[in-house]
């Protein structure tokens, strides 16, 4: 018989060729980076989490879990909690460990993203199951942990101060995994604004100059190249027809304004009537 054929089915937390990789997190300590770890599971795409003797046995329902969950509730139903991490590795073929503090000996150290240009093909093509392993929030991994890994990440950080927390290392590995993988396309959040018409930024081009010289800051019989310059500037900025809108409602105050200037200047050249004495 095959050894193979007596390995545990994988858990119910999605076939492997949907999401082959696993977010392993080992003797956890704060529950908040537990339920933030699952948010930025999700977020990514990814749902598979389990948990390697965390420090309280009811981590997963824990309130400050669930709230830093902030609506991944559904990663906490279908995580697991086990004993060892023999348990939680159970049908992954390729463990990567994340530490920072190099090891006398061990798997090879890479960054992320040159790692993953390698592995994610493997991953899409064939199917392979990929664990990402993290350590405690204090004492990270344990060097027999890293040494049975096949690679040993290193985030890229500030060579004085590399000190991430969990939730953010689950973060940053999860977001260079998924764009390895092909990552998620950005849904616009408002409709394309629609190009003005040529005619219409000719349109406001003859409003504009009917208020620069009713302001006086253009002589019509001297335009020189004001106008084909403004015209150049407008094609320039390609005007949606929103704002060409916006354009001819300025020059329209600026027409009101310079007609109630006039006005009151009028008013103040004619002379004051007197009372005439009888």
């Amino acid at each position: 018989m095959n050894p193979a054929d007596d390995r545990p089915s994988l858990p119910p937390s999605g076939p492997p060729q949907r999401d082959p990789t696993r977010f392993v997190l080992v003797r956890t300590s704060h529950p908040g980076n537990v339920g933030a770890a699952a948010r930025a599971m999700k977020v990514m795409g990814f749902s598979d989490l389990v948990l390697v003797q965390p420090r309280f046995a009811d981590v997963l329902s824990q309130e400050e879990t669930v709230a830093m969950a902030s609506g991944a509730a559904d990663i906490l139903t279908r995580a697991r909690i086990v004993d060892t991490l023999d348990e939680a590795l159970v049908g992954m073929q390729h463990l990567c460990a994340t530490a920072m503090t190099p090891r006398d000996f061990g798997p090879p150290t890479l960054a992320p993203r040159p790692c993953f240009d390698t592995l994610a093909p493997q991953a899409r093509n064939d199917g392979l199951r990929v664990a990402f392993l993290f350590g405690s929030e204090r004492f990270g991994l344990s060097n027999e942990d890293v040494y049975r890994c096949h690679t040993c990440l290193s985030i890229p950080t500030r060579a004085e101060y590399g000190s991430l927390n969990l939730a953010q290392a689950v973060q940053l590995i999860a977001y260079d995994w998924r764009q390895a993988l092909g990552g998620f396309d950005v849904t616009p959040r408002t409709a394309p604004a629609e190009r003005a018409s040529a005619d219409a930024v000719q349109g406001a081009l003859a409003h504009w100059q009917q208020a620069l010289v009713q302001i006086g800051f253009l002589d019509p019989a001297a335009p020189k190249k004001l106008l084909p310059r403004l015209n150049q500037l407008l094609n320039r900025a390609e005007l949606t027809a929103e704002e060409i809108h916006i354009l001819r409602g300025i020059a329209r105050a600026v027409q009101q304004g310079a007609g109630r200037a006039a006005s009151a200047g009028a008013a103040a050249d004619r002379p004051a009537d007197r009372d005439k004495c009888p």
